[in-house]
């Protein structure tokens, strides 16, 4: 084992080039950063995030001189074990994060640290994608995926890293750096590398002259192969300087890190259409595939029974899911077009073939885009929903195979035999069937004695039949891994293992880069430092930490994301059980505290990019629930009592504070505010620039009953005690730009009874005070229903997350609005929209891109304006009710790079939440308001309609 007091002098030298901030030996975050989407645990001595290369090639010289091996990470999706170590791990930070193309995008320069989505949502414009399409693409990073040599299911032989690989930057075990695209960059590698080259173009040499390894070689690369070191590229190419970039791809870290690359993307019809259909047997299904050899399939995707039942409740699935038999298939079918012409004609060829297959009901095609994308939405987290239908405790274990057509349906039942024998029962088989490559899961309890065991005879009989029956890949595209690394050899033979072994040596001749992992001379690795899931809470222990929920966090870059609080909340929970480490336990109870609980917007956007909708923000709320004592939970009783009084208060708070910024200015304010919240231990909020003074003349009277059309208009407890900021000039506050737009429109505007003591209770659900939450929606709930003549006239709430609650909690009954729903539901006809000569930018929030509303708030504000910005990678603002007045760095971290995204021409931001444009505004340069205002200006009256 590796002394701890290694990695913090370790940590003192590499202070020097690298901010501390990025150097981490803590427990907690060694623990929770060290973890992938495989079945291993190892934990890290020291975690470094390096911004650029400089950085790195400082790191690798200091850990080359103590001798500590380094592991790379990146998204962190990987499944067999690739980017876990118990030395340094290396994340790749945003200084990684850059994109240029050319100005028709047929090749595009891609920097490690971007994700796959972000690089097609970049590429959209041009009708161009990259190549690899991995289920993992929305949180999978472009160094993960070359260093996995990830595919997909759209053609995964052709448009993989290796075949779409244009160039890449790459720094060796040395600390030496070659950009593979640059002529001068070669030149000079060339010399200083010499007999590095030498030795990789002599071995090429050397498996091309005989003939049994090179046959061999070409022929297990007819099939997807990931498994040891990519050595087609000893036959592909001459050149030792583009040997040594292909063998990158796919080799895990083991040889280099991969900084950049240059990709050949290829084309993305705009037109696509999609079937799941379904056949008597896998082996039907199989069959249908040969049928449509000539037909223009861009995905066709074997689902099994069981994999069909772990999805068949998920929403937009059909209905005959539920009568099917046990030994019923189905094919997720998808073809593309650049014309409707062109895709017609593609789905009635497509018809005309399956007509004569076994399909067990008609089929039918949806070009129509919500249903298109939820099934394969669907499809692509088809592996965690799997997994998320496994026994609580036990391990979830993902494995990838290749064959070729004519054996794969008997490949495939010899497979479920050989579960069936290990006890490996509801095995789940699906995969991309064109390229005859499938996955299976399965979910073993090694907490039973003789599990490990039994894994091990499973896996060697596996590869026997894999290898020896049908002439398999043992590794499709998942890489090798620790899981798979004792049977490279038994894949490819001692001569061609051989070869992988040389590779190693030439390239990386110190064993410095992640080793043990393609090549181990351990028979038992797959066996060891396996990840245990201790039962811990039914929120979360269907949680594979496959880290799909990472990018839609917004404390991911401050604190932990929800895979890592799991993690380390899995961990408590276990250390509590056994007692085994009373030290440990407590002190990461002391850094969860605020790195797992008080930096958690409990937003729940981690449910929206998790396949099965885990929301570790409900986890955090219980959490926060059994903390209170019973003082806090009296003060919350006697606040959720006297709402009128609390919002009363805070009004005069507010109107105070406005004073004392006026006679004191800006930056004394702003100095003697920050004192006091640091002195107060963040009791006393932190003023910003932007904090709004109090709501003036707060009066709300319904307008007489008359001819008009009525909308109740129930304004949030928020708006109805922070008015304007600076930044409004001479506006309204928000509650009279509303009555006045509604108005507008034609409506007579009606207030509930006791307006000023009704709040949908989010503010407390928020905090962990769950039953006074309950208790203010049970209290909105009485008076809306009374006002509204139980659901007749519709509702209108200015504030989306408090909408969003009231919709969750709320009679049925009611109909409810936030603005942006309202509006384009409502106005059009009333009002006459025209689009003003300005561009703005918009942000949906959490709540309006959960009730699927992000999409209508780009029409409505195209409606308005000129051009709209969203800028991308920009989620939640991490605003979280009002912790942004408690922990404003969760709101600076999650916004840090908004400045940086909107152009020039950006004039003013719009959103549909009052404390969120606090902070977009803070952290933009621009002022944001509700979108009610943009579309105050961009409206005139029209023709009035009757609601309905």
């Amino acid at each position: 084992m590796l002394s701890p007091a290694l990695f913090e002098l370790l940590a003192k030298r590499l202070s020097h080039t690298i901010p501390a901030s990025r150097i981490c030996t803590d427990p907690l975050f060694t623990l929770a950063r060290g973890t992938d989407a495989g079945l291993y645990r190892l934990i890290p001595g020291i975690v470094v995030r390096v911004d650029s290369e400089t950085e790195l090639i400082s790191l690798i010289h200091e850990c080359r001189e103590s001798n500590l091996p380094i592991t790379f990470k990146a998204g962190g999706t990987s499944l067999s074990g690739q980017t876990i170590t118990n030395s340094v791990l290396v994340e790749t930070g945003d200084g990684f994060s850059g994109f240029s193309t050319d100005e028709k995008g047929l090749t595009v320069n891609l920097q490690c640290g971007l994700t796959g989505s972000l690089a097609n949502a970049r590429l959209a414009k041009y009708g161009r994608r990259i190549g690899p399409d991995p289920s993992s693409l929305n949180s999978a990073r472009i160094g993960g995926i070359v260093s996995n040599n990830a595919s997909g299911g759209a053609f995964g032989i052709i448009h993989n890293s290796y075949n779409t690989l244009q160039g890449m930057r790459i720094i060796l075990a040395d600390g030496s750096l070659i950009d593979t695209r640059d002529p001068v960059s070669r030149k000079e590698f060339s010399s200083s590398h010499h007999d590095m080259l030498k030795k990789l173009e002599n071995l090429s040499i050397r498996v091309r002259s005989d003939s049994k390894m090179s046959d061999k070689i070409r022929h297990k690369y007819e099939l997807k192969n990931t498994c040891g070191y990519g050595v087609n590229a000893l036959l592909d190419f001459t050149d030792p300087l583009d040997i040594l970039e292909h063998l990158m791809v796919g080799a895990e870290g083991t040889l280099g890190f991969i900084s950049e690359v240059t990709f050949k993307t290829v084309e993305e019809f705009p037109l696509k259409a999609t079937s799941l259909v379904f056949f008597p047997t896998v082996r039907d299904a199989c069959h249908a595939i040969s049928l449509l050899k000539d037909c223009f399939i861009t995905a066709a995707e074997l689902m099994d029974r069981n994999a069909l039942r772990a999805v068949q409740a998920r929403p937009g699935m059909p209905e005959e899911l539920k009568i099917l038999d046990d030994e019923s298939a189905a094919l997720l079918i998808d073809t593309s077009a650049r014309s409707q012409e062109e895709l017609e004609t593609s789905i009635k060829r497509i018809n005309q073939v399956l007509a004569g297959s076994l399909s067990l009901f008609p089929v039918q095609f949806t070009s129509d885009r919500i249903k298109y994308a939820k099934l394969w939405k669907v499809r692509k987290g088809l592996f965690t929903s799997a997994a998320a239908s496994r026994p609580a405790g036990t391990a979830c274990i993902i494995e990838d195979l290749a064959f070729r057509a004519d054996v794969l349906p008997d490949a495939i039942a010899d497979l479920r035999e050989l579960t069936e024998k290990y006890g490996y029962r509801k095995t789940v088989i699906w995969g991309h069937i064109l390229d005859g490559n499938f996955h299976f899961v399965i979910t073993p309890d090694f907490n039973k004695q003789g599990s490990t065991e039994n894994y091990h005879r499973f896996m060697q009989e596996m590869a026997e039949l894999t290898i020896r029956k049908y002439d398999g890949s043992l590794k499709g595209e998942h890489g090798t891994g620790r899981n798979m690394a004792p049977f490279v050899k038994e894949e490819w033979g001692n001569d061609i293992y051989g070869v992988m072994q040389e590779i190693k040596e030439i390239i990386d001749p110190d064993n410095l880069f992640n080793p043990g992992v393609i090549l181990n001379s351990d028979p038992f690795v797959h066996t060891k430092n396996l990840k245990f899931y201790p039962v811990a809470d039914e929120i979360i222990d269907t949680c594979i930490e496959c880290g799909f929920c990472e990018v839609s966090c917004s404390s991911r870059s401050l604190t932990l994301t929800p895979r890592q609080r799991i993690v380390v909340f899995r961990e408590m929970t276990r250390l509590l059980a056994d007692g085994s480490d009373a030290k440990r336990l407590r002190t990461l109870q002391r850094g969860f505290q605020y790195n797992g609980d008080a930096t958690c917007a409990t937003d729940g956007m981690c449910a929206t990019a998790c396949p099965v909708d885990i929301n570790t923000g409900i986890l955090v709320k219980k959490l926060r629930m059994n903390s209170h004592g019973i003082y806090a939970d009296w003060i919350a009783d006697r606040l959720a009592g006297n709402m009128a009084v609390v919002t009363a208060a805070v009004r005069y708070v507010l109107g105070f504070i406005a004073f004392i910024h006026t006679l004191i200015g800006t930056r004394f304010m702003t100095t003697a505010t920050g004192f006091l919240h640091k002195a107060s231990g963040r009791k006393i909020p932190l003023w910003n620039p932007f904090m709004p003074s109090n709501t003036k003349n707060l009066q709300l009277k319904s307008d007489a009953d008359d001819l008009k059309d009525q909308v109740l208009y129930f304004p949030s407890c928020i708006n109805r005690t922070f008015g304007k900021s600076t930044d409004y000039g001479q506006e309204s506050d928000l509650i009279r730009k509303t009555e006045a737009l509604l108005r507008k429109a034609g409506f007579a505007v009606k207030y509930p009874d006791n307006t000023d003591h009704l709040c949908c209770g989010m503010a407390f659900d928020s905090k962990g005070f769950k039953r006074q939450g309950e208790r203010k929606a049970r209290e909105l709930e009485k008076y809306l229903l009374r006002a509204t003549e139980n659901g007749r006239i519709p509702v209108y709430c200015d504030m989306s997350p408090c909408l969003q609650r009231m919709k969750e909690t709320l009679d049925e009954r009611l109909r409810l609005f936030e603005p942006v729903e309202f509006i384009l539901t409502y106005f059009p006809g009333r009002l006459d929209f025209s689009r003003l000569p300005v561009t703005v930018a918009l942000h949906s929030t959490c709540s309006n891109t959960k009730m699927g509303l992000d999409q209508k708030l780009v029409v409505l504000a195209g409606m308005c304006a000129k051009e709209v910005v969203v800028p991308d990678e920009i989620g939640c603002c991490g605003w979280a009710g009002d912790r942004g007045f408690s922990y404003p760095e969760l709101n600076a971290s999650a916004l840090k790079a908004l400045k940086s995204r909107l152009p020039q021409a950006v004039e003013e931001g719009f959103s549909t939440s009052r404390t969120c444009e606090i902070g977009l505004s803070l952290h933009s340069g621009i002022s944001y308001k509700s979108i009610v205002y943009l579309v105050d200006k961009a409206t005139s009256k029209g023709f009035v309609s009757a609601v309905k």
